[in-house]
């Protein structure tokens, strides 16, 4: 979230910065602080702002360098913040308590894992396919850094396979992911990955390599993902 951000959310609730920092919890003068620059809105406060104004996850802000060495199981941890962000898939573990943060950070997160349950990387589609409105500069950027490019590339397409199957489908959506796909594409691997699956065997990496779909050999994954597989696809 920047401070543009913070203060056309307060504009649009129709509020003065007296009544918004009654709401966040901070004084007028703070406020006035944050809109012009001087002070740093901190991440406690940003999650606060999100709730009082209503704004999406995606208005939370992202690191410079986001944290991609979960402790404990990468999947469970992963599992519990998609859920917290609205994955039906994962609609049992709502209950447990858990801060959102912004999509684009647990989709570079959970990319950047080698090996992940299949429940975790079917998911990942749907993030981009939810949050139409994610960075996408912060998401290539992110990718290129951790040599990810492929893999995001890959899960693009899928979303958008996803989105172009849809009824009444949003062409403006189709055109982000499309736009996002053409900008990963510039700087594609030539080098063979996975989806965040490490531990395949030779005679799987074979098989995959003879029968994956176009998608994951245009993106040099050895993969058998295809958007019609995915169960939100229907």
């Amino acid at each position: 979230m920047k401070v543009t951000d913070l203060r056309s959310a307060r504009l649009n609730a129709g509020w003065s910065q007296a009544k918004a920092a009654y709401r966040l919890r901070v004084s007028q003068p703070y406020v006035a602080m944050l809109e012009s620059g001087e002070r740093r809105l901190t991440p406690r406060l940003a999650r606060r702002a999100r709730k009082v104004f209503r704004l999406p996850p995606t208005a939370l802000p992202l690191p410079q360098t986001p944290e991609t060495r979960l402790s404990g199981n990468a999947s469970q941890t992963l599992a519990e913040e998609l859920a917290a962000l609205g994955y039906d898939g994962f609609a049992y573990l709502r209950q447990r308590r858990r801060w959102k943060k912004n999509p684009a950070e647990v989709l570079v997160a959970a990319l950047a894992q080698s090996d992940l349950e299949a429940r975790v990387v079917e998911a990942l589609p749907w993030l981009l396919l939810r949050y139409r409105d994610m960075d996408a500069e912060w998401l290539v950027s992110q990718a290129k850094l951790r040599d990810l490019q492929n893999r995001l590339g890959f899960v693009v397409t899928l979303a958008r396979q996803v989105a172009e199957r849809e009824e009444g489908r949003d062409t403006g959506g189709v055109q982000a992911l499309a736009q996002l796909e053409a900008a990963l594409e510039r700087s594609r691997l030539a080098r063979s990955d996975t989806l965040c699956k490490a531990s395949l065997t030779p005679r799987e990496e074979q098989w995959l390599k003879e029968n994956r779909p176009a998608g994951a050999e245009r993106w040099n994954l050895l993969t058998d993902w295809r958007a019609e597989a995915l169960p939100y696809a229907h």
